[in-house]
């Protein structure tokens, strides 16, 4: 079923998560393949269960349709339960990030340049990994969803100021999406 999309401004956006129960098997069955529904129709690139309008630890992360630009990517897709970042690097990288809770909106926002995170995937089972490029950048987006923030939390102050308005006008209500989204 595809589910809607929370945007800038919902509560639930910003409510503390709680990690999956593993052992209730359907029900991560169930959002999951909701989850995935709904990433495809809005044709995005990853997706955090707050992003649904659910409060759990769960995120993934789709990144094979930017092989064409990143080709390590053309078997990128990860199922993240219950992530923890274990590591992270010193050095820093920038890139350009949007978000489907934000529409039309872009800003560079600065991340470390790889992460180690442990996880359950899909059958859950424990996984230990590593990300850099803009793998690591897709993860850690969504991973930031499990903190209750937001890309455009991150931002410089000036670029903050730029995008007020349009900020303002999606908690409003006022934005038009070609995906099922929510206030």
């Amino acid at each position: 079923m595809i589910l809607p999309i929370y945007l800038y401004g919902s509560e639930v956006l910003r409510n503390e998560n709680v990690d999956v129960d593993l052992n209730d098997k359907e029900g991560i069955a169930k959002l999951l393949e909701d989850m995935k529904e709904t990433l495809k129709m809005a044709d995005g690139c990853g997706l955090a269960a707050p992003q649904v309008g659910v409060n759990k630890n769960l995120v993934i992360v789709d990144g094979r349709d930017l092989s064409d630009t990143y080709d390590y990517l053309h078997d990128f897709f990860r199922v993240m339960i219950n992530p923890v970042v274990l590591e992270e690097s010193e050095e820093t990288c920038e890139f350009s990030e949007g978000c489907l809770s934000v529409p039309g909106i872009y800003a560079e926002v600065t991340r470390p340049a790889w992460i180690k995170v442990e996880y359950y995937n899909e059958n859950l089972e424990k996984v230990v990994e590593v990300f850099d490029r803009f793998a690591c950048r897709m993860v850690q987006h969504e991973l930031s969803h499990l903190e209750g923030n937001l890309f455009v939390d991150n931002v410089s102050p000036i670029r903050r100021k730029m995008i007020a308005r349009k900020l303002q006008a999606i908690s409003k209500g006022s934005v038009q999406t070609r995906y099922k989204s929510k206030r």
